[in-house]
């Protein structure tokens, strides 16, 4: 009796922490966060001032939308090893077309159209290839990423051509004295907020629980998967507007190690790689946590030689930690 007294506070603990994460999978990698945040201001107090984080969101927001894109294709049970080609072709794409038309306002404008119109295009490509067409998912788009690279090497052989002064100094820039990043997070949450509010969310999450449940409830599996991959697609291009703004240049290999970073985030954030699971919060919390430890292993002052090293092995036991404890807190 004393026992049995004695062991129901944590068991009603272990069931409000089980219902916690289940309703917010985010919320180890949010600890992760705030943790690392920490960290980074015991080595860098000024990392956690405005002007840091605003910097890091500045540098990290292509990420954060890459991981995004990502998280759609991974609600079905899809992945998309593609995702950093189309950051690169959609990059060379719009500096060339901006540079093209002259580099003024009116041609940063159609720039940046014809790149959420590549982005787009790319991700119905993938959705055919995957969904209608029923190729592997991991096979299929390494080899669109193969082809998208092709692309943009093609349209820019090699790196270094400038973006316009009109496109890298807004982006870097402050409207009204407050940080254009700031507007483009905000015009972010809305829109997310919006797309959960749609079917489509539930629908992916619906085939990536048991796809053959969702067909034989009458959902479009094909249509919706190939929905996923279009949404991936432009919010991989959404990706590539803000590295062209940071960088403020072409590169036809920009997006090449993104590609995994993105896959990383959204694992890191507590989505389920076999789909049917998970938040778009966070895949964008795991992309700042992938930044902050990067910021860490620097400001620590690791020697250059072994920061790879450490930022693999840190990221390692971030997502180990956040898997652990998600697994523990679902039993």
């Amino acid at each position: 009796m004393t026992t049995d007294l004695v062991a129901a506070p944590p068991k009603r603990q272990a069931h409000g922490l089980k219902r916690a994460i289940e309703r917010f999978p985010f919320l180890p990698a949010l600890i992760i966060l705030v943790a690392l945040l920490a960290l980074n201001g015991i080595y860098q107090p000024r990392s956690v001032s405005f002007v840091g984080i605003t910097g890091l969101v500045k540098t990290y927001l292509a990420l954060m939308l890459l991981a995004v894109a990502q998280t759609y294709v991974i609600y079905a049970g899809d992945i998309d090893l593609s995702a950093g080609a189309i950051v690169s072709l959609v990059n060379v794409t719009i500096i060339t077309a901006m540079t093209a038309l002259g580099g003024g306002t009116g041609a940063v404008i159609t720039g940046l159209g014809i790149g959420l119109a590549v982005g787009l295009a790319c991700g119905i490509v993938n959705g055919i290839v995957v969904a209608a067409l029923r190729l592997q998912a991991i096979v299929a788009t390494f080899a669109t990423s193969i082809f998208f690279t092709g692309l943009a090497l093609y349209v820019m052989p090699v790196a270094g051509t400038p973006a316009p002064t009109a496109f890298w100094r807004t982006y870097g820039g402050r409207i009204l004295d407050i940080p254009f990043v700031l507007y483009a997070v905000i015009i972010l949450a809305v829109l997310l907020v919006v797309l959960a509010r749609t079917k489509l969310a539930v629908r992916l999450l619906s085939v990536g629980d048991d796809q053959q449940a969702a067909y034989q409830s009458g959902l479009p599996v094909t249509r919706i998967r190939l929905q996923g991959y279009a949404l991936c697609g432009l919010f991989a291009a959404l990706a590539a507007f803000c590295i062209t703004g940071d960088t403020a240049s072409g590169d036809p290999l920009v997006g090449g190690k993104m590609t995994l970073n993105s896959v990383a985030a959204v694992v890191l954030g507590g989505t389920a790689l076999a789909g049917g699971f998970g938040t778009v919060t966070g895949s964008i919390i795991g992309a700042l946590i992938i930044g902050l430890i990067g910021s860490l292993v620097f400001f620590v002052g690791t020697p250059s030689e072994w920061q790879n090293l450490v930022q693999g092995v840190a990221i390692l036991v971030a997502l180990m930690a956040g898997i652990l404890v998600g697994r523990r807190a679902r039993r």
